[in-house]
């Protein structure tokens, strides 16, 4: 998945992309505290955000084929809550990077992707946990 990512990101260098992605980290105070996080430089980074884009969308794809296989072969619930809960991670996570990091975004948008980031971890356990409640009845 990761070459046809690479292949896919062509004629733009995915690797020089990555590379100038995480080494321009800095810290800025996060919007009406006076807490500072990590945010890049140049938030605007839309190679590298449509390639992790493209890798979430493709592990969700991945999840929704083996939680299928999972029913089908009444595979134990824990590892059905499992792979619920991944499906509901990565596709949840493909869906807040299209919305948060695009080629427009700033600062104010990067750490709003990470409190929906947040949001999507928790989505993701409640789905774990909802499965395992239900198959448990």
């Amino acid at each position: 998945m990761l070459g046809v990512i690479y292949v896919l990101a062509l004629p733009n260098s995915l690797f020089d992309q990555v590379v100038g992605f995480f080494g321009s980290f800095t810290t800025a105070p996060f919007p009406g505290t006076s807490i500072n996080l990590p945010v890049p430089v140049n938030p605007q980074q839309p190679v590298f955000y449509t390639a992790v884009f493209q890798f979430c969308l493709g592990i969700a794809l991945l999840q929704i084929l083996v939680l299928t296989l999972r029913i089908i072969w009444r595979s134990p619930v824990k590892r059905t809550a499992e792979t619920t809960g991944n499906l509901v991670f990565w596709s949840g996570t493909s869906i807040v990077v299209a919305i948060f990091l695009n080629a427009s975004t700033n600062r104010s948008e990067w750490f709003a992707f990470w409190g929906a980031f947040l949001l999507v971890v928790g989505f993701s356990l409640l789905a774990r946990a909802a499965v395992i409640f239900i198959k448990k009845k």
